[in-house]
């Protein structure tokens, strides 16, 4: 495209930032930030609808996984063992996907942005980099340009190939209204596309059947709101690093990416779209890389380099 149940409460404070107080010394100026639990939670977006997510480890930085259009986050399951080894890690369903609710009046990737935004502030993270797949990767471009400050980089999977390509207005047109009209044969056609000669077939029919069980209409709105969204300007606007993990079924215009921000690609030779199952290993292992390069390249929270 264009494309865990409650184990207990990490001692966090020193990362939140909430240090003790005498209560002999009256009460404290501010309330002190919640502590993240390790497991399942959901905070309300800014249009109310409810966001589920759920947090591996608490540490900084931490690593937001956005899934894909249709996805949810156990897209990531192949990727938590290695990622918590290093970093805090929280993957989140965005609304209309997993468990998370469908309510949403205006489908826009800003809106899904704004999901993602909401998990971070309920669980206060700082030095965050967000890890996005497919669409997920233009909602981490989002993300980056409501927190500027708050996220350091973002890391896509098979996305952001070439965010100048210009869309075919009719074959677009042709492809929104099936997937109105016919939503799961449509979308069924759509997600085997994604695949390369080879691949599992179990896997294919696996991902293939998930997806298109999803809302069609909901699927059909946010295939409309990826086309609607301005992919160079969002680009442009998240003004930190952005670092791509592709496949190479379709190319990546790493020199047209690189006039509007910071961008490199790792090019994954053989694979499809979905590089968390079928590159499981090797895809974290560049997840890891990336996110270190791009903590490297942060100045210090004092100032320092």
């Amino acid at each position: 495209m264009h494309g865990w149940s409650t184990i207990g409460v990490l001692l966090a404070c020193t990362f939140l930032g909430c240090g003790g107080q005498d209560v002999t010394e009256g009460p404290p100026s501010a309330a002190a930030p919640e502590v993240p639990v390790i497991g399942a939670g959901t905070v309300a977006s800014a249009d109310g609808v409810e966001i589920a997510y759920t947090v591996h480890r608490v540490d900084r930085p931490a690593l937001v996984l956005v899934h894909g259009w249709m996805c949810d986050q156990s897209y990531w399951d192949e990727q938590i063992a290695g990622l918590v080894e290093r970093f805090g890690v929280v993957t989140v369903d965005v609304a209309g996907h997993g468990t998370s609710a469908a309510n949403r009046e205006s489908w826009t990737i800003s809106s899904l942005g704004g999901d993602v935004v909401a998990v971070i502030n309920k669980l206060h993270l700082d030095d965050v980099i967000v890890v996005g797949h497919s669409m997920g990767g233009l909602v981490a471009l989002d993300v980056a340009r409501q927190m500027p400050g708050a996220v350091i980089g973002v890391i896509g999977v098979d996305t952001l190939h070439d965010v100048d390509a210009e869309q075919d207005v009719a074959e677009t047109e042709k492809f929104l209204k099936a997937l109105r009209e016919d939503f799961k044969p449509t979308c069924d056609g759509f997600v085997r596309s994604m695949f390369v000669e080879g691949t599992d077939p179990d896997l294919v029919d696996r991902i293939a059947i998930d997806m298109c069980s999803g809302p069609g209409e909901v699927g059909a709105a946010l295939i409309q709101a990826y086309v609607e969204y301005d992919h160079s300007q969002a680009l442009a606007d998240a003004e930190v690093p952005i670092r791509v993990i592709n496949s190479d079924l379709w190319p990546t215009d790493v020199a047209g990416n690189q006039e509007l921000a910071d961008f490199e690609a790792t090019i994954f030779e053989g694979r499809g779209h979905f590089l968390m199952q079928e590159a499981a290993e090797e895809l974290t292992g560049s997840i890891i890389d990336h996110a270190l390069e791009i903590l490297a390249a942060e100045p210090a929270r004092d100032g320092s380099s």
